[in-house]
């Protein structure tokens, strides 16, 4: 008898002090950090390994041993966040996942802040590394084979080829392809460009796409007339979409797993929980093992 019911008794005690310690009221700061570390650890799952809290900072802990801090506690301008963001600042704006029909607000670039450790240690530190990485892609184009990319682009543009079947005014907005992989700075930053890691892919080009070509009317005329379809496709294949920023860049899909899972999970801050994972699948294995690796370590 002792035997049947002693491993209940362990697991209903583990059940326990694991809700327990969900429903411990945090600090929203701490809530929201927790949320960002599961998030980039869903968003590369065989690159980050860990995370870690030495004295006040935390970091995340890559497969190569690098660590990336997660806050660098600096106060920034907005400028200064898109010149050189941390994990946190990344994060920070929540990308809307509902359509548009017009410019966002200012000061509004969610994805667009970009920490190039981590992109760096994921697609590759040079063009030589890059590029051993890049694979084929439908319509013989490159892209990034790490974490996914490639097979998601793919996917897209079978998703995109049906699209045009039943909407004859996408084929306009998509074809032909503007490029994927090209090894460049951002101009006027000294940046690399999302294109240089072969994780971003133009569209058809309209004069009025970019926020250097267009006035804001411009713009806000070109994203009504948009097909609504094409950024719900990238955006269910964790690209975000360039028409989403204040700087606004239409043609442009971008593939940032972390930032749409942010978006999915944790972008509707009216929602209560009674954890800070919120609706997260914990069923899923991988995921639970990510939540225990945060909480055991922060």
């Amino acid at each position: 008898m002792k035997r049947k019911v002693i491993p209940v008794i362990l697991i209903m005690c583990l059940m326990f002090s694991y809700e327990a310690r969900a429903k411990t009221k945090e600090p929203d700061y701490n809530i929201t950090m927790k949320q960002d570390l599961l998030t980039l650890m869903m968003a590369y799952p065989s690159y980050i390994t860990g995370v870690e809290k030495n004295n006040e900072n935390v970091y995340i802990v890559m497969k190569s041993g690098k660590k990336i801090i997660y806050d660098d506690k600096k106060q920034k301008t907005f400028e200064q966040k898109l010149a050189n963001p941390d994990l946190q600042d990344m994060l920070e704006q929540i990308y809307p996942l509902e359509s548009i029909d017009g410019v966002v607000a200012d000061k509004f670039d969610p994805g667009r802040m970009r920490v190039y450790e981590l992109l760096h240690d994921v697609y590759g530190h040079s063009k030589g590394e890059i590029e051993k990485n890049l694979k084929l892609v439908a319509g013989g184009m490159q892209f990034n084979g790490q974490n996914a990319a490639a097979g998601n682009l793919n996917t897209v543009i079978k998703s995109l080829n049906e699209l045009t079947k039943s909407n004859g005014k996408a084929g306009s907005d998509i074809y032909p392809f503007n490029g994927t992989y090209n090894y460049r700075i951002i101009s006027g930053t000294g940046r690399l460009s999302p294109h240089a890691f072969g994780i971003a892919i133009d569209l058809n080009r309209d004069s009025r796409d970019y926020w250097q070509w267009a006035s804001l009317e411009q713009g806000d005329k070109r994203i009504k007339g948009y097909t609504k379809e094409i950024p719900k496709v990238f955006e269910a294949n964790n690209f975000i979409w360039g028409g989403k920023w204040i700087h606004f860049d239409i043609l442009h899909y971008e593939y940032r797993p972390e930032i749409i899972i942010k978006a999915k999970y944790f972008g509707n801050k009216d929602e209560k929980f009674d954890n800070w994972w919120g609706k997260v699948p914990i069923s899923d294995e991988n995921i639970k093992s990510f939540i225990d690796t945060i909480e055991k370590n922060l």
